[in-house]
């Protein structure tokens, strides 16, 4: 039943992704001959979470279409540490994280988790965009034969499983810490018995299960689509909260009308096809 349900899910996911290109490919050849373009260039520099890659580059190129004037640049990688370039002074104009924390940490209106007193995000601009799913992923031909959480909760206690999770400064790796305490895992016992293997975004650990040099890992359902992997069970909202992945404009942007209207469309009907392509939920 697992099977023909990741079948079920995969083939739809195909068919919503051919359906996001198809619409981009559209657009881009639609020009209106009786008017012309008098905007100035602008260049926009976009922080996003790892996972995000694959559907926000489908999002970029759409946006071609929109906004022919804005050049987005796009650099990926785990929340935290773009959080820390952010931090340091890296030039951002809109920041996605995988995870509120990182958002909070920068947001002047974060709550108890803006540590630092940084106030670098226009609070006014900020939305929840997208949830996305925590997985447990296997390589082909799932060598362990690992069906479940549960499962894996007791393998991991006896030392009889090898499994990739992100560090603890990277939101997956926050939602598997998360897990364990669901399950009463203690992970420095883990990590001292030789059972866990870290990575330091979401891509790294998706690439170890790819390989297969572990018997499984904790990714989101985004990544194991993407890299065509196996999904044997995902997480419930009990075991590690919900995924939300919050985005904003910087107050340092340089560009922040364009910033705006970028991120205004990161919600339109044509992005979140291109985003649910890959298991990403529009937030409601």
């Amino acid at each position: 039943m697992k099977k023909l349900f990741s079948l079920v899910l995969a083939l739809s996911m195909a068919l919503a992704l051919t359906a996001c290109s198809g619409s981009a490919d559209t657009d881009s050849t639609t020009t209106d001959d009786t008017t012309e373009t008098t905007a100035e260039p602008v260049e926009l520099y976009v922080f996003a979470a790892a996972s995000m890659q694959e559907s926000l580059d489908q999002v970029i190129e759409a946006y071609k279409a929109v906004a022919p004037e804005v050049a987005v640049v796009a650099t990926y990688d785990s929340s935290g540490t773009l959080k820390t370039q952010i931090q340091e002074g890296a030039d951002c104009d809109v920041f996605i994280s995988a995870a509120p924390k990182q958002m909070n940490q920068l947001d002047a209106e974060g709550g108890e988790e803006n540590t630092e007193g940084l106030d670098l995000v226009n609070s006014a601009t900020r939305l929840d965009l997208l949830e996305n799913k925590v997985t447990l992923a296997v390589p082909e031909g799932n060598p362990k034969g690992i069906e479940s959480f549960d499962q894996l909760a007791g393998l991991l206690a006896s030392g009889d499983v090898f499994l990739a999770m992100g560090n603890s400064d990277v939101p997956v790796g926050q939602y598997t810490q998360k897990i364990f305490t669901y399950y009463g895992l203690n992970e420095e016992t883990l990590a001292s018995s030789g059972v866990l293997t870290y990575g330091s975004n979401v891509k790294e650990v998706t690439t170890q299960v790819s390989e297969g040099t572990v018997d499984c890992g904790v990714i989101y359902a985004t990544d194991a689509f993407s890299a065509g992997l196996t999904v044997v069970d995902e997480a419930t909202a009990e075991m590690c909260g919900q995924v939300i992945y919050p985005a904003a404009v910087m107050k340092n942007s340089a560009n922040p009308d364009a910033a705006k209207a970028f991120l205004d469309f990161l919600s339109t009907d044509e992005a979140m096809a291109c985003f649910e392509a890959v298991g990403f939920s529009p937030m409601v």
